[in-house]
This record gives C-alpha cells, sequence and structure tokens, in this order.
C-alpha cells in the first residue's frame, strides 16, 4: 500500500511481511499501477532502491538489490549441472532470471514461461536492465499456463527453475507436490529442479511444506541460502531438486561481469545454520506468523 506521512509530505509504500513485520520505502514518483486479469500490478520508483516493482503488494524487485536474487536463482544449478542446453523459467515474468540464464555459453534454448503478459509489459516498458534478454536469440516468451506448458513438453528440459510469486492465489500450486511430479516429468533424466521457499523467520510455515513436498518427489533435495535486502527478513532459502547429480559443488565457471554469484558463494550457500536444518528435518516447531 502506499501513504502520505504529511509531517513531510512524503509518500511511502509498506509491505506488510506478515501480520508483525512491515517494510516500507519513500516514494519519489508512481510510474503505473494496473489490474491485470491475475493480479495488481505497480511500477514505483523508489528514493533508497531505485525502481521496484509490486504485485499485489508484494515487493517482487528493485533496481538496487535484483541481481542478488536473480544470480542465485540461475547460477547455481546451471554451474553444477554438468551440460545445461535447455532451461525453462517458471514464472520469472521481470526477465531478471531469464537474463542470467542466456549468459552461459553451454544455453541453447530458454524459455520463460508466465501466465501474465502484463507483468512482462511493464517491465519490458520500465525495468530495461531486468528484462534487457527478452529479445535475446536463444530466449522464447510465453505467455501462458506453466502447468499446461510442462505436460507438452516432457523430458524436454536440463533446468527448471520455478521463479514464481508467494505461493499464494494462482502462485499456490506451485510450491506442492503435483505442480514438482509435473517438473519431474519435464526434466531430463539429470535434470535440477530450483525454486525459492521463502524466509524462514517470517514464512517457516510454507517453507517446511514446501521442502517436504520436493521431497516427495525428488530422490535428492537441497537448500541454500542468499541475502535479499527487500524480501522479508532479508534471509532467503532456494531448493533444489536433482534427478542425479550434487548441486552444491559447481562444475565450471560462472560467466563473466557477476555481482553476486561465485564458485565460493556457490559452496557456502549449502552450509545450513543449525536453527534451519532443525527446522526443515521437523526437529523444531514452526510458527506461523500470519
Amino acid at each position: 500500500m502506499t501513504s502520505r506521512d504529511k509531517r513531510y509530505n512524503e509518500v511511502w509504500f509498506t509491505e506488510e511481511s506478515s501480520r508483525h513485520l512491515r517494510l516500507s520505502l519513500r516514494v519519489n514518483r508512481e510510474l503505473v499501477r494496473k489490474e491485470s486479469p491475475y493480479q495488481s500490478i505497480m511500477a514505483l520508483e523508489t528514493a533508497e532502491y531505485g525502481r521496484m516493482l509490486v504485485l499485489d503488494g508484494a515487493i517482487q524487485l528493485t533496481e538496487k538489490d535484483e541481481f542478488c536474487y536473480h544470480e542465485m536463482m540461475a547460477h547455481v544449478a546451471l554451474c553444477s549441472h554438468p551440460d545445461p542446453k535447455k532451461v525453462l523459467i517458471v514464472g520469472g515474468g521481470d526477465g531478471g532470471t531469464l537474463r542470467e540464464v542466456v549468459r552461459h555459453d553451454s544455453v541453447e534454448r530458454a524459455v520463460l514461461v508466465d501466465i501474465d503478459e502484463e507483468v512482462i509489459n511493464t517491465s519490458r516498458e520500465f525495468f530495461p536492465s531486468v528484462s534487457c534478454a527478452m529479445d535475446h536469440p536463444k530466449a522464447e516468451i510465453r505467455p501462458m499456463d506453466a502447468m499446461v506448458y510442462m505436460k507438452d513438453h516432457k523430458g524436454e528440459f536440463d533446468v527448471i527453475i520455478v521463479d514464481a510469486t508467494d505461493p499464494v492465489d494462482m502462485a499456490a500450486g506451485l510450491f506442492q507436490s503435483p505442480f514438482y511430479r509435473d517438473v519431474w516429468d519435464a526434466l531430463s533424466e539429470d535434470g535440477f529442479m530450483v525454486t525459492h521457499i521463502e524466509s524462514p523467520f517470517t514464512d517457516a510455515a510454507i517453507m517446511v511444506p514446501a521442502y517436504g513436498a520436493m521431497k516427495e518427489v525428488f530422490p535428492s533435495v537441497h537448500t541454500y541460502l542468499g541475502f535479499m535486502p527487500t524480501y522479508p527478513s532479508g534471509m532467503w532459502v532456494y531448493a533444489i531438486g536433482s534427478k542425479k547429480h550434487d548441486p552444491s559443488e559447481p562444475l565450471r565457471e560462472a560467466p563473466e561481469g557477476l555481482k553476486y554469484y561465485t564458485s565460493d558463494i556457490h559452496r557456502g550457500s549449502f552450509a545450513m545454520p543449525p536453527f534451519l536444518s532443525r527446522m526443515l528435518s521437523g526437529e523444531e516447531d514452526v510458527i506461523s506468523n500470519y
């Protein structure tokens, strides 16, 4: 939501991360506000983090810190797969993950499937540094339901990256085992699936079931950590489901010009703090903040 501080004649955007936690950023101007068939969309220019994309009141990215998320979503799997040629991105209509995927020389085809074409259009117009790979020769943009798309492309992809919004409304199914089985079917015989499973501090009640649902489908599930200043709590958890390979050790160097990911970051990100390991194993109770 946006509000005006009458004391200073300032406009602020506030995201409610949980019932007890909010994050506010001062807004210089509103770039666009619209409703798609699926969600509300805002692009704002903030004083601290540059341009910001907001869907249904939740921060999706800012220009200042988006690289932290998008590099960790893409490069961990792509650098630990022996030969990733075909990559599917589920969601990610802003194009940030796609931008990172096409950096890899081995990748021949990168398909972005997002059900909301208005998110794609908004990013093209207002976030050119994020959406810049949408016209890359390797890229295919498909504004449609990813579940439908995957059922028609079984066994096709080496890596599937699920760059979903928070697991509410239309995105809720993207964190459940039936969806993960569809992902399994669309992967090649040695494929990886990557997704984020939120924060252990604000979203443990989402994180733990999502991790458990992946373990119902994949023989090997690993978690790794990254930092995202404008996501709830700033501590973000990712998960990889693997059919065969161990994703914790990179097999190749990352592309040049990255700002967050390195091979050392890759290795270190798989080290889980004890409290998080206990949460994921069910040894520690999860208290919902909603």
